[in-house]
């Protein structure tokens, strides 16, 4: 659902380089999930990225079982540039419990992030995540791709999801 305001008012200057991102994506094959410590499993995805005029991307990730439909994993948060820069900031929260800011670098259409901070409930099963790193790119074929690598307090740094986007809005 693309965001009325986002129709209305000009993209703020600053998120020009993110342009790119704006609208819905559906993953058009499913996606795959793999971690040594779980089995490994398929899932869809839509993603929707939109803006109010501020500098910054407002952003939703919803997975789904790919069978059943039913609601997996979600995500929501905001995606800044530091002005006059590459250096990009994806400030995320999940239905997980788990809340992390990760920072990296803008490359054409590419963002390369990695967590520097990282906040759960006091709930949250183990293991926990220590580190995320995360792959955002817009490929030749005009399809985005998003990789999400992974560390727990018993697994280092492993792929843990692949999933190819396209864009429906």
């Amino acid at each position: 659902m693309t965001s009325p305001i986002s129709n209305t008012v000009p993209l703020n200057a600053a998120l020009a380089p993110l342009e790119w991102l704006l609208g819905t994506w559906e993953s058009d094959e499913p996606g795959e999930g793999t971690f040594p410590t779980i089995k490994p499993f398929h899932y869809t995805e839509t993603l929707h990225f939109s803006h109010v005029g501020q500098p910054a991307i407002n952003y939703m990730f919803n997975a789904f079982q790919i069978e059943t439909k039913r609601p997996l994993h979600r995500e929501c948060g905001f995606i800044r540039l530091k002005p006059g820069t590459n250096h990009v900031v994806f400030i995320n929260a999940q239905n997980t419990g788990l809340v992390d800011i990760e920072e990296g670098e803008l490359t054409e259409n590419q963002l390369n992030l990695q967590s520097c901070s990282l906040s759960r409930i006091s709930f949250a099963k183990e293991p926990h995540v220590h580190q995320i790193c995360r792959v955002l790119r817009l490929r030749p074929d005009g399809k985005l791709e998003q990789t999400v690598s992974m560390a727990t307090n018993n697994v280092p740094l492993t792929q843990h999801l692949h999933i190819t986007y396209q864009r429906t809005s």
